[in-house]
């Protein structure tokens, strides 16, 4: 699976962005897919996921109520919706997928396959 991110720019806070990733080469609702993100010089850190037919969510408590999830399948592409952007949120963020949920939702363990990035700047 390829995955192309994109829709992140500069934005204020209390702003809002939704970010898209169009996902190719293999059936799109066969996989699991979110998003993470990473701070300079941290590890990447879960933001979101959702599961093959969108029926369940999972958000990092630091963005629930903020952030939302969700994915069109025909389309092939997830989305990330995040409203009252705060300047914590600032960040690359990366599209993920993969073939299950394995263990823990929080890690890397289960992304199979990560887009190239996306720049989140939120200014104050």
């Amino acid at each position: 699976v390829q995955l192309q991110a994109s829709g992140g720019g500069l934005v204020q806070a209390g702003g809002s962005l939704r970010l898209s990733c169009a996902a190719s080469g293999r059936t799109f609702s066969d996989y699991v897919a979110g998003w993470f993100r990473q701070y300079p010089g941290k590890e990447r850190e879960f933001v979101a996921a959702i599961t093959r037919i969108g029926g369940n969510t999972y958000y990092a408590d630091s963005v629930k109520g903020r952030f939302t999830i969700s994915r069109d399948n025909a389309k092939n592409t997830v989305y990330l919706q995040m409203n009252s952007l705060k300047p914590e949120d600032t960040a690359v963020y990366y599209c993920v997928a993969g073939s299950k949920l394995a263990g823990r939702v929080t890690t890397t363990s289960w992304c199979d396959y990560w887009g190239q990035g996306t720049q989140v700047t939120v200014s104050s």
